[in-house]
């Protein structure tokens, strides 16, 4: 059964960097074949999607939002995905979530379409929170 570890959360000043991780443990050689999303929340909203990879993070797609300051990687030797944060404003404060969906296959997973609802994921992290704050 997979479980998603999150980390790497806490307090930054504004324009600063984190970098969260998602480990993705009891996935095995399957961490291939997992698209992976992140998603944000704050209270009283819904869960917003920030981003969605594949590929061991080759592909990847971002909120309008995000506006080129967040990048994705994959660290392949320990099943972690990491989201690089960068130039961090009071808007990105949050608890942030990993999320995983099986896509099965390579070529699955080169055609797979994130959902954009949170609805859409079957594999959740414990939630990290993210404060920006001077």
């Amino acid at each position: 059964q997979l479980q998603l570890v999150e980390s790497g959360g806490g307090l930054v000043q504004p324009g600063g960097s984190l970098r969260l991780s998602c480990a993705f443990v009891g996935a095995g050689p399957g961490f291939k074949y997992y698209a992976t999303g992140w998603f944000r929340q704050v209270p009283g909203k819904e869960r917003e999607r920030v981003s969605c990879s594949t590929d061991f993070s080759r592909s990847s797609n971002f909120a309008d939002f995000v506006d080129g300051r967040f990048t994705i990687s994959s660290d392949i030797n320990k099943n972690t995905v990491h989201l690089q944060m960068n130039s961090l404003t009071s808007d990105d404060t949050a608890v942030y979530f990993c999320a995983a969906n099986y896509c099965y296959s390579e070529n699955l997973c080169a055609q797979y379409v994130c959902p954009e609802d949170s609805n859409g994921w079957n594999y959740w992290g414990q939630g990290t929170q993210v404060t920006v704050s001077s």
